[in-house]
């Protein structure tokens, strides 16, 4: 599947033209920056006959600890890598460091694209 198409550059380093604009299935969608708060989920249709279950809202986490998984409650978010202002923000993201019930951990799931944040306790 084509993701963002090919690079504008060749080999040599010329300019490559795009020779067509983008079709209706390689658009993007805005994304779906889940903030912490009581749960709230959104159904998206996606490609083929599927869906996806995006987390606008959530206070809920999977924490794993070795062995075992955890029910924890979100706090707040302590940091995030992919983007300073969301750790303001309070936006969870893929590698975000939350502050939960059980410590801090990391996020490993994605949140905006399957609804549910799975994480790692951080030691």
């Amino acid at each position: 599947m084509k993701d963002q198409g090919r690079s504008p550059r060749k080999r040599t380093g010329g300019r490559r033209r795009p020779n067509h604009k983008k079709k209706k299935h390689e658009l993007g969608r805005e994304p779906t920056e889940t903030q912490v708060g009581d749960q709230k989920l959104k159904v998206v249709d996606s490609r083929g006959n599927t869906q996806k279950v995006r987390a606008v809202t959530t206070d809920v986490a999977s924490v794993a600890d070795g062995a075992e998984t955890v029910e924890a409650t979100i706090e707040n978010v302590v940091e995030n890598p992919s983007n300073p202002n969301y750790a303001r923000r309070n936006i969870i993201t893929k590698g975000a460091i939350v502050e939960t019930s059980e410590g801090e951990a990391r996020v490993t799931s994605r949140p905006g694209q399957d609804g549910q944040v799975n994480a790692v306790l951080v030691e």
